[in-house]
């Protein structure tokens, strides 16, 4: 009898760590940092990294810059933006599948003006650039799809209206967009 209940007893604290085991293996998908590059943006000549933190499941925040380095290829008078924001996703894997999200962004421009000289004579044109910085606010919607190794893909844009606005032609840059195509790895 006492073998049989040193053999139950054993057994219970076998099976009990067994289940303890169980309990203690992560979700492959429950990583809670993110780096991740914009493919288009990157393309067309401007580097957009960016860097994401998962709260839970459900919610993350992160932040993204865009650096433009090809001015043949982007024509644009932007400079730089930063962008935080913050999303929540709608998905049954860990911080991933469809996501609202709302942002700021904070933005530099050089505008640039060209002018003809008064005189007839002298058809010289004159440029003459100004710097300002916008701030925005909007909204973006997206998709994201995370791999157990931790790789990242997703699919995001976004539509935000400045706030604040320093331009001296104030028409040009009432709206900015978002757009990513981003591929990353969560770790």
């Amino acid at each position: 009898m006492k073998n049989l209940l040193l053999c139950a007893a054993c057994l219970l604290v076998f099976a009990s760590g067994a289940f303890a085991q169980n309990d203690s293996i992560q979700d492959p998908y429950k990583k809670d940092n993110e780096v991740k590059l914009n493919g288009v943006l990157l393309l067309i000549g401007a580097l957009e990294p960016s860097y994401e933190r998962n709260l839970n499941e459900s919610s993350s925040v992160g932040i993204s810059m865009l650096i433009p380095f090809d001015e043949d290829n982007f024509d644009t008078e932007l400079k730089f933006y930063a962008s935080p924001y913050y999303r929540i996703f709608f998905g049954k894997k860990y911080a991933a599948g469809f996501f609202i999200e709302g942002f700021g962004m904070v933005s530099s421009y050089n505008e640039r003006f060209d002018s003809f000289a008064e005189n007839e004579f002298d058809p010289t044109i004159m440029t003459r650039e100004n710097k300002f910085t916008n701030f925005a606010l909007g909204f973006g919607l997206g998709g994201k799809w995370a791999t157990k190794s931790g790789f990242v893909f997703e699919l995001s844009s976004g539509v935000g209206r400045n706030i604040i606005n320093n331009s001296e032609n104030n028409d040009d840059f009432d709206f900015v967009g978002k757009f990513g195509f981003n591929l990353g790895y969560r770790f």
